[in-house]
């Protein structure tokens, strides 16, 4: 379960901005949308939440924040010494250039609320740090601080929350990589549940990546999964009888839409390797024959509708947290809704699992599907920041139509457009 995410100096924001999944005390309305964490003293958290603004202003940065804490999570310590960091901070102030970025993820795991973050430059981890609150209360599990005037790193190592070989930890993570995986790879059982969190609980689709039809395609080699992703692709109206999927050599496949040159470079390099080949199967309409389109003749709509069938079934099913860039392209207004309904429903989404996705779907504004705490925007400051902020800053009465408010500008995130007035 995700409270909170939050990045700072890092590509568009170059302050530190927090995009919070706490549910508003103030709001009473599609409770469904909302779920409790079953711990005290915290609010019900959200299901999904949208993230809107005009292009460039750094929405996608928000997944891309996500994507690198995950990652550098996941895979610091299998690094090397001296290996930079592949850091990216804000450019356009000469002041940020050299100061570390920073990435902090509030979260719960086996009924734990856990506060984690770290800050980095391409040289070193500069800052990380752990609280727990098992019963409401912060502990204070660990924290490493290096002084760039020093040159000398302190570490703060708790000896009631960290048994065992902490010094050892210690001694082993080397500057560019966190503390929290390296103790890892070195059989931390402590550390394990946060870790864990990040590794299995935690998903990210990156920013402008077309989502690869494999893992659906490997789903579907199950009869119990080829089940699955059709009840889900006819549940969207897709009108599918049935789903192949055969391996076939780089050769068998049709290549008619790559240029000669290409074509025959690619049978030659490629010749031999195998492939997952994806039909649909539908009827024709005069004589009820089954008849199989080819992968190249469905639908953008069609192909990203299956390519993202795996994920979605995956994470509802294991409760788990998705940060996904764009997820309406390619797709109507009503597929999009119904992708987030089944995250808002609880007969579906057993295990509390959550959606965050940037989107240019407007639509989704002008009516009651989300709350008005579910929507967040981001925009351009006068010295070319990123700053992203809730839509329930402002005043908004329940039901209000939003989309209109939006697109006149009272909320901000909106393209500033001039009269274009030709070339000369």
């Amino acid at each position: 379960m995700l409270i909170e995410f939050s990045v700072g100096n890092y590509l568009s924001f170059c302050e530190r901005q927090t995009l919070s999944l706490a549910a508003s005390g103030l709001y009473r309305e599609l409770p469904d949308n909302t779920f409790s964490t079953d711990l005290a003293r915290l609010p019900r958290l959200l299901k999904s939440a949208v993230v809107y603004g005009p292009n460039a202003a750094g929405k996608s940065n928000i997944v891309r924040g996500a994507l690198f804490m995950w990652d550098f999570v996941l895979n610091s310590a299998k690094g090397q010494a001296g290996q930079p960091i592949e850091i990216r901070p804000f450019l356009l102030n000469s002041h940020k250039v050299n100061t570390p970025s920073t990435f902090e993820m509030i979260f719960i795991e086996e009924g734990v609320r856990y506060q984690y973050g770290f800050s980095v430059t391409r040289e070193r981890v500069h800052h990380e740090w752990l609280l727990a609150y098992p019963h409401g209360r912060p502990q204070r599990w660990f924290e490493r601080y290096y002084d760039p005037e020093s040159g000398q790193e302190s570490w703060n190592l708790n000896k009631k929350f960290l048994p065992g070989n902490r010094e050892v930890w210690r001694d082993a993570t080397r500057a560019n990589a966190l503390y929290l995986s390296t103790a890892i790879q070195l059989n931390c059982t402590p550390l394990r549940p946060i870790f864990d969190w990040f590794d299995k609980k935690l998903r990210v689709f990156r920013p402008h990546s077309e989502i690869g039809r494999e893992l659906s395609a490997s789903l579907c080699q199950s009869p119990e999964g080829r089940l699955q992703v059709l009840k889900f692709l006819n549940q969207a109206d897709m009108d599918i009888e049935g789903i192949h999927v055969e391996m076939k050599k780089i050769g068998e496949l049709g290549m008619e839409d790559l240029p000669e040159g290409i074509r025959s470079a690619l049978q030659l390099e490629m010749s031999g390797q195998e492939v997952m080949d994806v039909t649909l199967e539908r009827s024709a309409s005069d004589t009820g024959q089954s008849i199989r389109l080819p992968w190249e003749s469905e639908s953008r709509g069609t192909q990203k509708l299956f390519a993202i069938a795996w994920p979605w079934i995956n994470i509802l099913k294991e409760g788990r947290v998705l940060f996904m860039d764009e997820m309406d392209t390619s797709l109507h207004h009503h597929l999009v809704r119904f992708l987030f309904g089944m995250f808002h429903d609880a007969a579906i989404n057993k295990g509390n699992a959550q959606l965050v996705s940037t989107t240019h779907d407007t639509a989704l504004l002008d009516n009651t599907y989300l709350r008005r705490d579910q929507f967040w925007m981001v925009e351009k400051s006068a010295d070319r920041c990123s700053e992203l902020y809730p839509i329930s800053d402002f005043d908004i009465e329940k039901g209000e139509p939003l989309q209109r408010r939006y697109l006149e500008g009272q909320f901000g995130a909106v393209p500033a457009l001039k009269k274009f007035k030709g070339w000369g």
